[in-house]
């Protein structure tokens, strides 16, 4: 069960963000600190206390707050991203994790090695990395490195098409696993329960489990189906304006 959460407001930069789908068009401010606060909202309702972290305006894509760092139950480490407008962002998350983990529990990833939260999957004590173009092997060796000193496991997965790991699968507790694309078929998930996510939907892959609730992005009425079908109490969030920017539900927060 989750206690606490992470997120941070997105500034007005966010418009300037990365983006592989410029026909999306722009986010638009107003609209995403509205479906931000309707995010936290959201949050806080499935039980876990928020704390909202104030806009980098330097950084357009902060808001995507996961990606800076990996918290469990031992440890938090401190990624370093691999992109390269975004790698400083790392360095605004330090200071905020003190507040949550003694500083000899704060363990940091090094150059040359790159590794972004949107690429690790914690099921349990076992953490899947993704090697991204924003992941790297060294990075991925040092993550599951730092693992291991705590008595953690975690393994390395190939990508080929999607942006981050958690693009494509999100780990529903209870050994089940939302799966979509290029993982629909992995052998390394070949153990879990899966719901397969249809291709019209891919978006929605993107999900979170907080405390046996299920966020979802709205819109995608398979996927919700699917989820409820399987048990789960869905709550609907619109990240329309986050997509614009490669962003969805996972990357909005920290959740430990």
């Amino acid at each position: 069960m989750f206690k606490n959460v992470i997120v941070r407001k997105p500034g007005k930069s966010i418009s300037e963000g990365i983006t592989s789908a410029p026909e999306l068009g722009k986010p638009i401010y107003e609209k995403a600190l509205k479906q931000h606060e309707t995010y936290v909202e959201t949050l806080k309702s499935c039980g876990v206390k928020v704390e909202v972290l104030e806009p980098l305006e330097d950084y357009p894509d902060s808001c995507f707050v996961e990606d800076v760092a990996v918290l469990n139950r031992k440890c938090a480490i401190v990624t370093n991203p691999g992109a390269k407008t975004r790698n400083g962002e790392k360095n605004e998350i330090v200071e905020v994790l003190k507040k949550y983990y003694d500083e000899s529990k704060i363990e940091y990833i090094k150059d040359p090695g790159t590794i972004e939260g949107g690429d690790v999957m914690m099921v349990g004590d076992h953490f899947y990395v993704g090697l991204s173009a924003r992941t790297n092997e060294e990075g991925a060796k040092q993550f599951i490195n730092i693992l291991e000193k705590y008595g953690l496991t975690g393994s390395a997965v190939s990508l080929e098409k999607v942006l981050h790991l958690k693009t494509g699968l999100a780990y529903l507790e209870n050994n089940n696993l939302l799966v979509a694309g290029e993982f629909v078929d992995n052998p390394i998930f070949e153990k879990f329960n899966k719901i397969v996510i249809d291709e019209d939907e891919l978006y929605a892959a993107n999900c979170i489990w907080v405390n046996d609730y299920v966020l979802i992005p709205a819109g995608y009425e398979k996927t919700k189906k699917k989820i409820e079908d399987a048990g789960y109490k869905v709550k609907l969030v619109d990240t329309s304006e986050y997509r614009k920017v490669d962003g969805g539900l996972s990357c909005l927060s920290l959740r430990f």
